[in-house]
C-alpha cells in the first residue's frame, strides 16, 4: 500500500530503522489513519520550535580521509576550521553535513557485513544512520562500488515503497541512500 505523501514515507522509515514499525503495524497505518500523528491534531499544529535547517553533526577519526570518502560518495569539501582543521562541511546540492574529529556524537563500526537482512545488523554500527533521497539510486551504487565505498545493502525495492541501498563510512556511519517509489513504477 503506497504512502500519501514523502513526508509520511520518510516518518516511517524514521521509524522503522529505531525498530518501532512492525509489517502489520505499517498496514494497519495506512489502512484505519493514513499517519502515526492524525489523531493528534491540535498538538501537532502548535509546536513551539520551527526549524528553519537541521546539519548532523557527524563524529570522525581522521577528518582529511572523512572528506576524502565523501568526495567518493558525490559531495564536495565546503570547509574547514582550524589549525590543523578539526572541523569541516561537506556538501552535495542543497544539504550539508558537518564533520568533526574525535568529538561531538558516538562513532565505531562493527564487523556486521551487511546493515539489512538475515545476515545483517540495523543496530551493530555505533555512527549515526542518515537517509539521503536522490534521483538514481543505481547509478549512485555504481559510484560506490566503482570508487571502492563498502555498500552494505544493495539497491532493492522495499515493502515501504522505497528503493534503497545502504553504504557505509569507515568510521560506522551508514547511508540509506533512497529514491520513493510510485505504484506500479518499477525499478532500474
Amino acid at each position: 500500500m503506497p504512502f500519501k505523501s514523502k513526508a509520511q514515507r520518510r516518518k516511517f522509515a524514521e521509524l522503522l530503522v529505531e525498530g518501532k514499525i512492525t509489517p502489520e503495524t505499517y498496514e494497519e497505518w495506512n489502512r484505519e489513519t493514513g499517519s502515526p500523528a492524525q489523531g493528534r491534531g491540535a498538538a501537532v499544529n502548535e509546536a513551539r520550535m520551527i526549524a528553519k535547517g537541521l546539519t548532523p553533526i557527524l563524529n570522525v577519526s581522521n577528518i582529511q580521509q572523512s572528506f576524502e570518502w565523501f568526495e567518493k560518495l558525490g559531495w564536495r569539501k565546503a570547509w574547514d576550521w582550524g589549525d590543523p582543521a578539526d572541523f569541516g562541511g561537506v556538501c552535495s546540492g542543497e544539504c550539508e553535513i558537518f564533520l568533526c574529529q574525535n568529538g561531538q556524537g558516538g562513532r565505531g563500526k562493527s564487523s556486521v557485513p551487511m546493515t539489512f537482512g538475515p545476515l545483517g545488523d540495523n543496530g551493530a554500527d555505533k555512527g549515526a544512520w542518515m537517509s539521503v533521497w536522490v534521483d538514481d539510486v543505481d547509478a549512485v551504487h555504481r559510484e560506490c562500488i566503482a570508487n571502492g565505498l563498502e555498500v552494505t545493502w544493495p539497491p532493492t525495492d522495499m515493502p515501504w515503497n522505497v528503493r534503497e541501498m545502504h553504504v557505509r563510512h569507515p568510521d560506522g556511519h551508514v547511508f540509506r541512500i533512497s529514491r520513493g517509489l510510485e505504484k506500479d513504477e518499477p525499478s532500474a
